[in-house]
């Protein structure tokens, strides 16, 4: 069975104060069912791996670069990040992939530069409110994850953790129904199974304004295996909350299972 997953994006925030205070409330208070993981900013990644030393929760990057080293000044490779004790980094944010160019061939290289160190790409896939609204979902999606897939290989599929983000709902407050959310995990897990062995093993994230009140019918969902955490990742209480949604949600499954044997 699947764990409960919750990351935390900071995105271009922080600073050694607000983080010492911030982790520091973290280190010690997330659930112990839940997994957990904080994505920083590089400069921040020596003081993280520090303040969560013993700690539950997971130190990861927002990106990496598609090279593994040489003369190409400013970026920050996966073996680094290995370095710095991450287990997971970032590919394919859709604040990547509007504002920086990158396209879903570039995230796919990215997210195989990760694998080759044994970090967790976490692969964001998501549509715009004009993709939503003419109905090609489900084709952009598709589209995202078939060019990622041709560049890993299909049975490097099952060493991802995907995350569906719809670009309508990144920091705009307006979460997706759980409706529009499960359709979606629905139709990944679908793809997956279409292409891998391993596909029930993959979990599967919903980021898009997700709050505490939110996570939990969210995180309640068939296919839903936790979130991908923006702006709710910066204040601790409310990033616990959400981490205890995901505890209760997980409970609730475990129940469940037993309920069928």
């Amino acid at each position: 069975m699947r764990r409960k997953l919750v990351v935390g994006n900071w995105k271009m925030n922080g600073d050694l104060a607000r983080n010492r205070e911030l982790l520091g409330a973290l280190s010690t208070r997330v659930p112990d069912e839940v997994d957990c993981a904080v994505c920083v900013p590089f400069p921040y990644l020596a003081q993280a791996r520090e303040l969560l030393s013993g700690a539950s929760v997971t130190l990861g990057a927002q990106d990496v670069s598609e090279f593994a080293e040489g003369a190409y000044t400013g970026e920050v490779s996966a073996a680094m990040l290995a370095d710095f004790g991450c287990r997971y980094t970032i590919v394919g944010h859709s604040e990547r992939r509007s504002m920086f160019g990158d396209d879903s061939a570039l995230v796919g290289r990215k997210a195989l530069a990760a694998m080759r160190v044994g970090l967790v790409p976490i692969l964001c896939v998501g549509e715009s409110l004009e993709e939503r609204s003419s109905g090609r979902t489900e084709a952009v999606l598709r589209g995202q994850l078939d060019a990622v897939a041709g560049i890993v290989g299909a049975s490097s599929l099952s060493k991802l953790v995907i995350a569906y983000e719809p670009v309508w709902a990144i920091g705009t407050g307006q979460a997706a129904s759980a409706a529009q959310v499960q359709s979606v995990l629905s139709f990944v897990r679908g793809w997956l199974a279409d292409r891998t062995p391993g596909a029930d093993d993959v979990r599967i994230l919903y980021g898009g304004s997700v709050k505490p009140e939110s996570a939990g019918p969210l995180f309640g969902l068939p296919d839903s295996d936790g979130g991908l955490i923006g702006a709710a990742s910066l204040i601790a209480a409310q990033f616990l909350g959400i981490c205890e949604a995901a505890r209760i949600a997980w409970q609730d499954n475990v129940r469940q299972f037993e309920g069928l044997k």
